[in-house]
């Protein structure tokens, strides 16, 4: 019987275990810095949104992120391109955003807030920006400004899921 309970307590420890990394931090390593990102979080509230986002989506032939763009990131530039990403969500983005739907409303504030307060730790960075990484992110102003800033948000939040994907990608400290 002791045998028993001690089995089922060191199964039940492995699975709390597993379940509480699923909320932890990342450590994203940059060039000059350190940055917690909570990709559970962040990948929770924007699966909340992306159907509704890319449903919404009427400019099908513009892409505004394209892969080529953010995984070409050169090395060095990694913080300099997350604190421009990061600006552009927060403050073009987010803040054209609007979905009918309150549930969503409520998960693109969240994402608008967890964008903030990686934005505000990174700012601590010390972030040297070239002028390639620069003018990628020039390049994605232009072309969300060709769209109604409405129709553009939607998109921008569609293509969403390719910054949390390069997120993912990054290197993270032990």
């Amino acid at each position: 019987m002791m045998k028993m309970l001690l089995g089922c307590s060191l199964c039940l420890l492995l699975l709390l275990n597993c379940l509480s990394e699923l909320g932890e931090s990342r450590t994203l390593s940059l060039a000059s810095c350190s940055v917690n990102v909570h990709m559970h979080e962040l990948r929770k509230y924007y699966i909340d949104i992306r159907s509704d986002a890319i449903e919404s989506d009427s400019a099908i032939g513009v892409k505004l992120l394209d892969k080529s763009l953010i995984n070409n990131v050169q090395d060095g530039q990694t913080c300099c391109f997350l604190r421009l990403v990061l600006r552009f969500y927060v403050e073009r983005v987010f803040s054209n955003y609007a979905s009918s739907h309150p549930q969503h409303q409520r998960c693109s504030s969240a994402l608008a807030n967890a964008f903030v307060s990686i934005r505000k730790d990174i700012n601590r960075c010390h972030c040297h920006c070239e002028e390639d990484t620069q003018r990628k992110i020039d390049s994605l102003h232009a072309e969300f400004i060709k769209l109604d800033i409405n129709q553009a948000a939607q998109k921008a939040v569609g293509e969403l899921d390719t910054v949390l994907e390069w997120l993912e990608g990054q290197k993270t400290l032990a």
